[in-house]
């Protein structure tokens, strides 16, 4: 799931007329993620343009816009922006960011795409807090507009301004936000589907019903337990508790026994959110 984030993160940013560089390790994955862009992008030309010059053109430059490392360190030197988006463990970005701190030009910005962790505590260890921010995309990011522009306390109004207009240039609609859990949309929407497997437990209705309740009381494309099927309990019970852990006395943040085991799915209809036309809300 992060590789695919990553992946059409940088087609969407070398759509928009930008130069990026994918970063990782292992240049197997790297030869990969590039194969699947171009695959991706003969889609989007034949859509646009069809089968003349001007879709191979389209092809060439986006292609040539796109480069690979599997240094992060070998290439801060010539970026403007860098945008980690690797495992949600705040030490291993730590080690990632002090490294890059030390040896990037000091007007190179750092941004996360953390879905739960704090921007302020991944910053803490480097000297450029001032130009360092979060940016939360969503997901399947080609066809979701959001943008969440996060700032700390210690973000600069410049460097606020340049992620936004980034956003903006990649074709998002932007919003800004503090650094605060779970940032606008996760910090509504994971307590919402707390709640739902709450009213589950009390016996309130079936999961179905609250599905259906949601969808068509609310004007929601599906419904809590759809949702929590599609962005993976896994991915919720981790966000859950590290606000819990953090904020042990917030009564929303409180874990979910029955998250340790299993939800009841919604319904054994096929999910909608799993076709990638579908635009919705989600988790990343």
């Amino acid at each position: 799931k992060q590789w695919y984030q990553r992946r059409v993160r940088a087609q969407v940013a070398a759509q928009t007329g930008h130069r990026v560089c994918l970063v990782d390790l292992d240049q197997n994955i790297l030869d990969q993620s590039s194969a699947r862009i171009n695959k991706s992008l003969q889609r989007v030309a034949k859509k646009k343009f069809g089968e003349g010059a001007e879709a191979q053109e389209f092809m060439d430059k986006t292609m040539g816009a796109i480069s690979t490392a599997t240094s992060a360190s070998s290439v801060v030197g010539e970026t403007d922006l860098v945008i980690e988006a690797i495992v949600e463990n705040i030490a291993v970005k730590h080690r990632l960011f002090k490294e890059l701190d030390a040896i990037a030009p000091q007007n190179v910005i750092f941004t996360s795409n953390t879905s739960s962790l704090s921007i302020s505590e991944i910053a803490e260890v480097t000297n450029r807090k001032d130009r360092f921010g979060g940016l939360h995309f969503f997901n399947p990011v080609p066809v979701m507009k959001l943008l969440e522009v996060v700032k700390t306390s210690e973000t600069s109004a410049e460097t606020l301004a340049s992620l936004l207009a980034f956003g903006k240039a990649m074709g998002k609609a932007t919003v800004e936000c503090s650094d605060t859990p779970g940032f606008i949309v996760n910090r509504l929407l994971v307590p919402n589907l707390a709640e739902a497997v709450r009213m589950l437990e009390r016996g309130v209705s079936s999961s179905k019903d609250i599905d259906t309740a949601m969808k068509l009381g609310a004007g929601h494309p599906m419904g809590p337990f759809q949702l929590a099927d599609y962005v993976g309990l896994d991915t919720i019970l981790f966000i859950l508790n590290g606000w819990h852990e953090k904020y042990p006395d917030i009564e929303m943040f409180t874990p979910l026994r029955p998250l340790n085991v299993s939800l009841p799915r919604a319904n054994s209809e096929p999910n909608p959110a799993r076709d990638s036309t579908n635009t919705r809300p989600t988790l990343s």
